[in-house]
């Protein structure tokens, strides 16, 4: 059996101890532009998609937009609309999304998690949940396969938009950089 050189209950003295800030910058300044961010985003992606599928059915020539029908199709359609509205109730879906940034990735900062892919990945999953979450409550109305139609696009919209949104509250608050640049004046108040 291994025995440790230092035991367990002798802590270090706090010179010894690696220096953190007491306060990490910046956090609610990204809350707040990331929520509008990824509000913004998921309208942008659902009229662009939406837009790109409305023109695909003009093209093909198929019978209807997919809109009001109880199929796999008309819960992406639904999905897609949805997702195109959520700029109109940002009221909604701006705190939303702050608070759950702001429960997720917006405390990686302070557990001194650095590095931009937890943060890409927890925004996705977030994302995801969020927008995937509620386009399936509104897709169940029209059978499980609308519903599953609209949770798959749900979910992909908000996969899209969390990564970005994971991405702008990770450079805006730049977690290394405040982590590692503390300032160690020995003179002046603690």
């Amino acid at each position: 059996m291994a025995v440790d050189p230092v035991p367990p209950d002798a802590a270090l003295p706090t010179y010894a101890t690696t220096p953190r800030p007491k306060r990490v910058k910046r956090i609610r300044l990204a809350l707040l532009v990331s929520s509008f961010a990824a509000c913004f985003s998921v309208t942008l992606i659902g009229i662009v998609f939406g837009g790109l599928m409305t023109l695909t059915f003009g093209v093909l020539g198929a019978g209807g937009l997919g809109l009001g029908q109880s199929g796999f199709v008309g819960g992406v359609m639904l999905a897609l609309t949805l997702a195109s509205y959520n700029f109109i109730l940002f009221f909604i879906t701006v705190p939303a999304a702050a608070l759950a940034l702001g429960l997720s990735i917006g405390r990686f900062p302070h557990k001194g998690i650095t590095h931009r892919k937890p943060y890409l990945r927890w925004g996705a999953v977030w994302g995801a949940s969020l927008v995937g979450g509620t386009t399936f409550v509104f897709g169940w109305f029209g059978g499980p396969a609308s519903a599953f139609g609209a949770l798959l696009t749900g979910c992909l919209i908000g996969a899209a938009a969390g990564v970005f949104c994971g991405f702008l509250l990770h450079a805006i608050v730049a977690p290394a950089r405040q982590l590692t640049d503390v300032d160690v004046n020995v003179f002046g108040p603690a």
